[in-house]
């Protein structure tokens, strides 16, 4: 044991002895404000007590999401956190890295690239804000086909299997479209391509086929997908068009099955969204959404802004951090 000497001068006190602190001797209010302030200490004691009661994140293996990044990934987060994004004269570095990375996603998912062609893409919270506006642009395209046409607008339906995740369940209701929904069967959990051709109508949006169901993980059958559409597309003189969900399965398809035709490489696929916390090393919130073209987003659908001295498109349900609308030529890296 090691040897102590007294202290000569016993009146010293511990600072910030949060635990012992008056400020936390008295009941706290739930649900109203308190009468009085408390140090930054005791306040921050209150608040991590209360969430030691939630479950620990590195045992939970039930949300798609891991729970650990490397040290130096916590500290690049902490470096932006206080960057306003929309800003892009003010960061042009965010911005430039984010250019890089739409670049990236559309060239791994083989978007076509020739005279004047331009994939474009968007930085999201997760894949439910990026299927929200993928949803959101085939909608507008359709109605604007349909009222060029003459004809009704106010009916559209999107076809999907039945083993949709739920944020499919929220486009269809929030921004009211008919879900028509291609139901399983025993021994076969994801959604049936030849079916879902059969229920497409002159009112269908677009078909959306996961690559990576939430059930069990499994690929839908794209190439089928495209190839049956685009016969009924011939026969009927429509244009349907195919969003590829691949939340869970972007990020695997090209590196351990290469050969699989599920992306841009199909003709009918006109968008496709990512998630990036799917796969490992990666906090939840990150995701993104690629169209072939910058025809197949509808510009109403984009705002330009210059509150900040140029001109600012954006494409984003969440307003309150920018997600900046990247319209960029796509270049091919060279071996």
């Amino acid at each position: 044991m090691v040897l102590t000497t007294t202290n000569p001068a016993p009146k010293q006190f511990v600072e910030s002895s949060t635990f012992a602190s008056r400020y936390v001797r008295q009941p706290l209010p739930r649900f109203q404000m308190p009468e009085t302030s408390m140090p930054k200490e005791a306040a921050y004691q209150v608040i991590t007590d209360e969430l030691m009661l939630d479950g620990n994140p590195r045992l939970n293996l039930a949300s798609f999401v891991t729970t650990w990044m490397e040290p130096e990934c916590d500290k690049l987060m902490m470096a932006s956190i206080n960057k306003n994004y929309v800003d892009m004269d003010e960061y042009p570095v965010t911005t430039e890295l984010q250019n890089r990375c739409v670049n990236m996603i559309a060239n791994l998912f083989n978007a076509p690239i020739g005279s004047g062609e331009a994939a474009v893409g968007v930085g999201t919270v997760g894949s439910s804000e990026a299927i929200m506006l993928a949803g959101l642009a085939f909608k507008r395209k359709w109605q604007q086909k349909m009222k060029s046409q003459g004809k009704p607008y106010d009916k559209p339906n999107i076809v999907t299997g039945a083993n949709v995740q739920v944020c499919w369940e929220k486009f269809a209701r929030y921004f009211e479209v008919e879900l028509k929904e291609v139901k399983l069967k025993e021994g076969y959990y994801v959604m049936d391509p030849v079916k879902a051709v059969e229920m497409v109508d002159e009112n269908t949006i677009c078909v959306a086929a996961i690559l990576g169901s939430t059930l069990t993980g499994e690929f839908e059958n794209v190439k089928l997908l495209n190839e049956l559409l685009t016969k009924k597309n011939k026969e009927t003189g429509w244009d349907t068009p195919i969003h590829v969900d691949a939340a869970s399965g972007g990020f695997i398809a090209p590196f351990v099955y290469p050969k699989i035709e599920w992306d841009f490489r199909l003709p009918l696929v006109k968008s496709i969204n990512v998630s990036g916390h799917k796969y490992g090393l990666v906090y939840a919130g990150i995701g993104w959404v690629v169209w072939r073209s910058k025809e197949d987003l509808p510009d109403d659908l984009v705002f330009h802004i210059n509150y900040l001295g140029s001109d600012q498109p954006t494409f984003t349900l969440n307003f309150s951090k920018g997600k900046i609308f990247m319209h960029t030529s796509i270049q091919r890296s060279h071996p």
